[in-house]
């Protein structure tokens, strides 16, 4: 059944698997995926006029420029593993981390004229940076590596996340405690907003007193009781000095371009200056969350935004995302995926495409539960690089038309009668018959609601009548 559907229906009808979600559309391929919000009719409109960096800030041009000059010896190691350690080419061999053996990082720093050392250190920052990928026990390069040279705003992102990685990529002496490192890259935030501010050079005295001040807050913010029996008290002489911190802190964020530090004060680079406030923005967007999700639990916050078209959604998706630890986020849109709401699974994979990374082994983890295979599937293969116009193809047969029916579920419950008929085009089998086979064959629990579905809404009383039998069938256990 080839699908003749109007590209702006369809669109509304199945948002697909990934942003690309529009293309694959218009291409017309026929094959099932996921509804993310049928029926959609309303984008929000922002609360406010879209924000301007400070004045003074340079062009986004210019600071991708920046960026690319900082992040230069990261991208030639990188494009030096893309050409050298691909398959075929007798590749380096792997740890299952993503680290360079020391075989592996002798031969770059031969040919690349470096150390040993300095590859490493490259490597690393192009990892955070996102210009390496890690999968499971390889790394492969990034999109944003493919990108580096004519996209200005994936190396503003790549920059960005090399930002706030800083402490990764100048990681703290193993003498300082683990709670006080922490402690002050919690506070560094505040530290920065007031670079920020001040645009302009801050002493370090000023500095220290606020991130003394800061120190103080979370430790009363956490409101210990210890509990059992306790470790001696700490002789304050043998205590970390809050200067030794806030001396590796501005030395760590010096190192990846986001300021300057000399003589005795801190000044925010361009870079650095553009990033705080992108960060500031961000948490401005969170706080006013443009359809009120933010406070939500998961599933109540997919319900708010199914009838909002994707980009809409997907600030909606980030606002959530800000206001929570990565790996509970994660965990709570995989719970709510696996309610009965068909709708919720697409959308709960959508907001999980905005998650990106971090998510994968939490999704990898799902494989193998029947009603979240087919999503976590496709979601892995876009992670992977998977072309979006091919990315159904990692489904078998059973696993296309389960989606078709839990896709048919959602619209269903939630989409108008017109888009079910649509969607009906959209199966990948040739003939109504061979669908109903095999959508009888695979169980899905809802296949008896859909059918039942379909044939009250289908004009066709012939066809209306076979789906009404098969799902008589699918009720009664027949044949």
């Amino acid at each position: 059944m080839t699908s003749r559907i109007p590209r702006d229906s369809r669109l509304r009808l199945v948002r697909a698997q990934s942003p690309m979600a529009e293309r694959r559309a218009a291409a017309d391929r026929g094959a099932a995926r996921p509804l993310t919000a049928p029926g959609a009719v309303t984008e929000a409109r922002s609360r406010r006029p879209a924000p301007r960096p400070p004045e003074g800030t340079p062009a986004p041009a210019e600071l991708a420029r920046m960026a690319r000059a900082g992040l230069a010896d990261a991208v030639r190691v990188a494009r030096w593993a893309d050409a050298s350690l691909r398959p075929g080419s007798g590749g380096g061999e792997r740890d299952g981390k993503g680290t360079l053996s020391t075989a592996t990082a002798e031969r770059a720093a031969a040919e690349l004229a470096l150390t040993a050392d300095q590859v490493r250190a490259d490597w690393d920052t192009a990892r955070l940076a996102g210009l390496v990928e890690v999968h499971g026990d390889s790394a492969r390069p990034g999109w944003r590596l493919r990108a580096w040279d004519r996209d200005d705003a994936a190396v503003l992102r790549g920059w960005v996340a090399l930002f706030d990685a800083w402490s990764l990529a100048h990681a703290a002496s193993r003498e300082l405690p683990p709670a006080a490192v922490a402690e002050t890259v919690e506070a560094m935030p505040q530290l920065l907003t007031l670079l920020q501010l001040s645009a302009g050079p801050v002493p370090l005295p000023q500095l220290l007193d606020l991130l003394d001040q800061r120190v103080t807050e979370l430790r009363t913010e956490r409101c210990e009781i210890p509990y059992g029996p306790q470790p001696e008290p700490v002789d304050p002489d043998d205590a970390p000095s809050l200067p030794t911190l806030l001396d590796w802190a501005l030395r760590g964020l010096a190192a990846v371009g986001a300021l300057t530090y000399a003589d005795g004060q801190a000044t925010l680079t361009p870079l650095g200056s553009w990033a705080v406030w992108v960060k500031l923005e961000q948490i401005c967007v969170a706080a006013q969350s443009p359809a009120g999700n933010i406070e939500q639990a998961a599933a109540d916050m997919l319900r708010g935004c199914a009838r909002l078209r994707p980009k809409a959604a997907r600030s909606e998706y980030r606002a959530w995302l800000a206001a929570r630890p990565v790996g509970s986020a994660v965990t709570e849109l995989l719970e709510a995926a696996r309610g009965e709401d068909a709708l919720l699974r697409g959308l709960a994979f959508e907001a999980l495409r905005v998650v990106g990374a971090p998510a994968e082994a939490e999704v990898r983890a799902v494989v193998d539960e029947t009603s979240l295979r087919p999503y976590a599937l496709i979601w892995l293969a876009e992670q992977e690089g998977a072309d979006p116009e091919d990315v159904h193809l990692v489904l078998t047969r059973d696993e296309s038309t389960w989606l078709w029916v839990d896709t048919a579920a959602a619209v269903a419950d939630h989409g108008e009668t017109h888009l079910l008929i649509r969607h009906l085009e959209s199966a990948v089998q040739p003939t109504v018959p061979a669908l109903l086979d095999e959508v009888r064959r695979i169980g899905h629990p809802r296949t008896v609601q859909v059918l039942v579905a379909l044939a009250a809404a289908h004009p066709d009383p012939a066809l209306a009548k076979a789906v009404r039998r098969a799902a008589f069938q699918v009720h009664t256990g027949g044949v």
